[in-house]
């Protein structure tokens, strides 16, 4: 017992010391930890509006860029009421001025020449399209699950006056988009150029790739 005695305290001051020094590791490493990721806020209609937005945004500008200018006259089809595939891309661009000043509440910048006929490259034509676009992007960018149930006057491509809420005109607008962008497919296709949407992607590791 009493070499017991004799031992212990310094048995016990050894592993207070060890308690110490681990205590001193375990500090800086809990210390450098990083923080907890916030949680992402949860989606909203309106995100979901932007994302197709910005989506057909994209197939279509990219569309233009793609076809060579010798083609902007071409149409699928003997039909001279048929737009041309430049004739296309300017009735988008028109129709993204008409409902997205609505959308805003502004004067419509382009309430001047009808696009479809008085532009004629494919410069032109280009960047109408793309100054049509930006104009959008106000409208979408600011687009709230609130805000977007103001109901507002529009005036829909037939002409037609009606009412509809914010959300609703910014979304038939890219239904539009989505509609021309199927006639600017079928007349890429005829020149045997692949359409943004198709174009190839990286597969990951085991799938087939899908059909173009």
């Amino acid at each position: 017992m009493k070499e017991f005695r004799k031992y212990a305290p310094r048995c016990a001051n050894g592993l207070g010391i060890l308690a110490l020094l681990g205590g001193c590791l375990v500090a800086p490493a809990m210390a450098q930890q990083p923080e907890a990721k916030t949680a992402a806020p949860p989606p909203t209609v309106a995100g979901a509006v932007r994302n197709f937005y910005n989506g057909i945004k994209g197939n279509i500008t990219r569309s233009g860029e793609k076809m060579p200018e010798e083609f902007f006259g071409l149409r699928p089809g003997p039909q001279e009421e048929v737009r041309t595939f430049g004739q296309q891309l300017a009735h988008v661009a028109k129709y993204n001025y008409l409902w997205c000043a609505e959308a805003k509440g502004e004067k419509n910048p382009n309430d001047g020449p009808d696009l479809e006929k008085s532009l004629t490259t494919k410069d032109q034509i280009q960047k109408a399209l793309h100054a049509s676009y930006d104009y959008c992007d106000g409208a979408y960018n600011t687009l709230t699950d609130a805000n977007g149930s103001d109901v507002i006057t529009i005036t829909q491509e037939n002409g037609r006056v009606v009412q509809q809420t914010r959300m609703g005109l910014l979304m038939l607008n890219i239904v539009h988009n989505e509609e021309v962008y199927g006639s600017l497919v079928t007349t890429l296709r005829m020149k045997s150029i692949v359409p943004p949407s198709s174009e190839r992607r990286p597969q990951p590791a085991g799938q087939e790739p899908r059909l173009q």
